[in-house]
């Protein structure tokens, strides 16, 4: 066996954190460090009900203060606190009714290995939200999740394809110069 992955348990009230630490002591591959050793942590395991703004703040900064990933167990995991979630950055997210000592380990392995983990139906959940957000939201103003207009999507397919710029001015029926400061703008950016 390896070495073990130092995990540091954070909960909003003391009897969830201790049993949370209870569990997952039980797993050879897990050390669980302390809260004055949080800094040396791989992972954070955080327990909340629910995703809210504290809740937010908490895994900012876990992730500031040397945690980068988190594995969040929620009571109540609804859309908004899902999407909540996925912005702060959480690696995993487990159910509370599902968080036995072994679904933990495999969220916390799969965490450390760069995976994510996700229960099925709040994945779809995710993706449908994802594709309203595209389509409600960024579509309307001519992006796309790249940060990437069309139209300069459409430039680089064709320098990807080994067009120079009057063909590509040619192709997509704006000029030269359009096509130049379109490269310039999203190579500046980039």
């Amino acid at each position: 066996m390896g070495e073990r992955i130092p995990v540091h348990v954070y909960a909003r009230d003391h009897v969830t954190r201790s049993g949370i630490g209870v569990d997952l002591r039980t797993r050879p591959e897990l050390r669980v460090v302390h809260d004055t050793d949080a800094g040396e942590a791989s992972v954070a395991v955080v327990a909340l009900d629910h995703v809210d703004e504290e809740g937010v703040r908490m895994i900012r900064t876990l992730q500031r203060n040397g945690c980068s990933r988190v594995v969040l167990i929620v009571t109540n995991p609804d859309e908004a606190g899902l999407l909540a979630a996925v912005e702060a950055g959480v690696s995993g997210l487990v159910r509370r009714s599902d968080a036995t000592p072994e679904t933990l380990a495999k969220a916390v392995s799969s965490a450390v290995a760069g995976d994510g983990t996700l229960p099925p139906d709040l994945l779809g959940r995710l993706l449908a939200a994802v594709s309203r957000l595209q389509q409600q939201v960024l579509h309307p103003r001519g992006l796309t999740f790249t940060a990437l207009t069309k139209r300069e999507i459409d430039v680089l397919r064709l320098v990807a394809d080994g067009k120079d710029t009057t063909e590509i001015a040619h192709e997509l029926a704006f000029s030269e110069r359009t096509i130049k400061n379109v490269i310039h703008d999203v190579t500046m950016r980039l």
